[in-house]
């Protein structure tokens, strides 16, 4: 499918921009730094890479002091993200210490020190005006997701040419477009393993809560419990106050974890062959809101599991329509997983005749939610050291991808330091090896 879409962006060609991506940003070619970059499916390389420079006047350079590896990033290891292209840096979350910035860049200075936001804002479109950030209509030249979606969202930081071909951030540098708007200057009594997490999972899970609508006294049904599924089991319990959370996964203990510390409900559905039947019998009256981290790749059936491998469908639906057969006539459905196109065996019927909300959260748009994060982290309502579960170092990253496809030795949220890192917090894990 990559081979297909880079042919029909070669054909539709790239739509214009107000932000260079990295085939066109400026970068020394005198100095080096290290970078993760792809080079095919499951073939990755840490290679030497220039530095990237202020290109535009609103960038700022940062030295990163910390990045890590997302759920989501695995899609990209898969090779499963349209137009990705060998040399392309991944990584979509970091931050780090200003280095330098561009003459129109007020909002930091050389020497803050920042956390980056996931997706690219221009800041100044009606979308951004709107605080809708990751509808930005300026920042992705993707004609190709244009002609597929209607419209395109934001660029989004080292996840493709889909998404406007930014370098990422799994580096020891990092090029920001548009930084009065997409770095936040964070608190300096905040170690780096907690702030670093406001470039996605922390204010994604609050955004899917959110967007969900959830109020005090629900009862919330989470399929999917990565980084973002338990950051927003935390979020349910500390802060929107649900009365009851069920959590479905397979890997015993992060169903472990969300029950000990946020008194969720488990299912796992390798025990559970029926998971609807079993959420009905312990919510007779069904849920009312369920909020969708798993994603296009988990199909559990031989009959998706084959459509997507010959390429009948790209996602599987699987655990969306369990999702519409234990929610409530008139509940809603929260989708923050990651989508990609098309999906067969859909239960459309009942999305109608239950009257569903199935909600499309979108990409986040983080920067809407940064303060709010940040007030109920300072209390310590939410904490993401939570799920950090192992520190290596950058060169290690490719094995690092690895270890967390398998989702081996317990491995959950990692924190990757760069040779500008700190120390580990005190509290957070000690640096190990792969």
């Amino acid at each position: 499918m990559n081979a297909a879409a880079n042919l029909a962006q070669d054909k539709m060609g790239a739509a214009p921009t107000s932000a260079a991506n990295q085939d066109h940003q400026k970068n020394d070619s005198s100095q080096s730094m290290k970078a993760c970059v792809w080079m095919g499916k499951e073939n990755l390389e840490v290679q030497e890479k220039p530095i990237p420079q202020v290109t535009d006047p609103e960038d700022a350079v940062i030295k990163i002091t910390g990045t890590t590896v997302c759920g989501s990033d695995l899609h990209l290891y898969h090779g499963e993200i349209l137009q990705l292209k060998p040399g392309d840096i991944l990584g979509h979350e970091m931050m780090g210490i200003v280095d330098s910035v561009g003459p129109e860049v007020t909002s930091v200075k050389k020497g803050d020190r920042v956390v980056a936001s996931f997706n690219v804002g221009c800041g100044k479109c009606d979308y951004c005006k709107r605080q809708l950030y990751t509808a930005c209509e300026t920042t992705n030249n993707s004609s190709f997701q244009e002609k597929l979606y209607g419209q395109r969202i934001s660029g989004i930081i080292g996840y493709s040419h889909f998404v406007g071909g930014f370098a990422g951030g799994q580096a020891e540098w990092g090029r920001i477009p548009f930084a009065n708007t997409n770095l936040l200057k964070v608190p300096d009594d905040m170690p780096d393993e907690k702030s670093l997490f406001l470039s996605d999972i922390v204010p994604t899970s609050y955004h899917a809560v959110w967007d969900a609508m959830v109020q005090e006294g629900d009862t919330v049904g989470v399929w999917g419990l990565g980084p973002i599924g338990l950051l927003a089991v935390q979020w349910l319990r500390n802060v929107f106050k649900a009365k009851r959370i069920i959590v479905v996964d397979n890997v015993p203990a992060r169903l472990h974890l969300a029950q000990v510390r946020w008194g969720a409900e488990p299912i796992n559905f390798d025990e559970t062959k029926d998971v609807v039947a079993k959420i009905q019998e312990l919510v007779p009256e069904n849920l009312d809101r369920c909020i969708d981290c798993t994603g296009f790749r988990y199909a559990k059936s031989f009959v998706h599991k084959i459509e997507r491998a010959v390429g009948l469908e790209t996602d599987s639906s699987e655990m969306v329509n369990e999702m519409i057969r234990a929610v409530k006539k008139f509940g809603t459905i929260a989708l923050i997983a990651d989508y990609a196109a098309y999906t067969n065996h859909f239960l459309i019927g009942a999305v109608m005749e239950k009257g569903i909300r199935l909600h499309g959260c979108g990409q986040a748009p983080i920067q809407r939610h940064w303060e709010t994060c940040l007030k109920y982290m300072k209390s310590g309502q939410m904490d993401p050291t939570v799920i950090l579960t192992n520190r290596y170092e950058l060169e290690q990253i490719v094995d690092v991808y690895r270890k967390f496809d398998r989702k081996e030795d317990g491995i959950l949220k990692v924190f990757i330091q760069t040779k500008f890192s700190k120390p580990p917090a005190e509290g957070t894990p000690a640096l190990s090896d792969v």
